[in-house]
């Protein structure tokens, strides 16, 4: 299945050479074109498209600011910076951008950055942690604020807490519950010791992991035990996962 992309970019010139290069490649489909962050804040809405290149000056909201909503709304987006300036460089990696390209670029950079998103897509090798902490804790009741009401629910029944379309989804084994309190609020409510921040998007619990694999060039995918659903890691949130499961400081 190929992967859907959106280009967003205020030049005309640069979204018709981007469009040219997507439409040669049989793995990937282009979905739209928005000439502004806002349109494209839209398109990621409505059609939730895999991979997104972005320039950084556009019109109504910067690529930055983009970016930043993108990953609210669909953290597993791989977002490709295409841009004139560097200097905005250092803000994008702190985004877990999966590339950064300069204009003028080379069009087999492109092409090489594309291949790397799909391997990844398709990749089966995976990292394995085999030293999961598997000892149950004593927890409580984590309460769950949310307009139908209030939700108590044991803690040591949450697998994942995720960012999604600016809500915080909260994921057991049988349900689902949805809160407009943000990431950091649930975290002050657990235990530092079981529940995980591994992404600004994602708070896990370290005792259903049962192995993570590569997703991007600085994020991995976390996946658990009898679960469909999966969160990402940081490179840097991952070594710091080895250590506190190696018992290293």
């Amino acid at each position: 299945m190929p992967l859907n992309v959106l280009i967003a970019d205020d030049d005309h010139g640069m979204r018709l050479i981007l469009k040219k290069i997507i439409n040669k490649l049989e793995d990937f489909k282009l979905i739209g074109e928005a000439e502004n962050g806002e349109e494209a804040i839209k398109y990621v809405e409505d059609f939730n498209p895999d991979v997104v290149f972005l320039d950084i000056e556009m019109p109504h909201i910067n690529g930055i600011e983009c970016a930043k909503k993108i990953i609210d709304i669909n953290p597993k987006a791989s977002i490709i910076f295409a841009t004139a300036h560097e200097q905005f460089m250092p803000d994008a990696f702190e985004l877990y951008a999966f590339d950064y390209l300069t204009k003028p670029f080379r069009i087999d950079r492109i092409y090489k950055t594309l291949r790397k998103i799909k391997k990844i897509h398709n990749d089966s090798d995976n990292i394995v942690l085999d030293n999961i902490a598997n000892d149950k804790k004593v927890v409580d009741k984590l309460i769950i604020r949310n307009k139908e009401g209030i939700s108590f629910v044991d803690k040591e029944d949450i697998i994942l807490i995720e960012r999604e379309n600016r809500n915080t989804l909260v994921h057991t084994s049988k349900s689902k519950y949805t809160t407009s309190e943000g990431l950091g609020q649930l975290e002050d409510k657990l235990e530092k010791d079981i529940f995980f921040r591994s992404h600004r998007s994602y708070i896990i619990n370290i005792s259903k992991i049962t192995r993570i694999e590569p997703y991007s060039r600085w994020t991995y995918v976390v996946k658990f035990k009898d679960f469909e659903k999966d969160a990402l890691i940081t490179h840097e949130k991952y070594g710091e996962l080895e250590e506190i499961l190696t018992g290293k400081s």
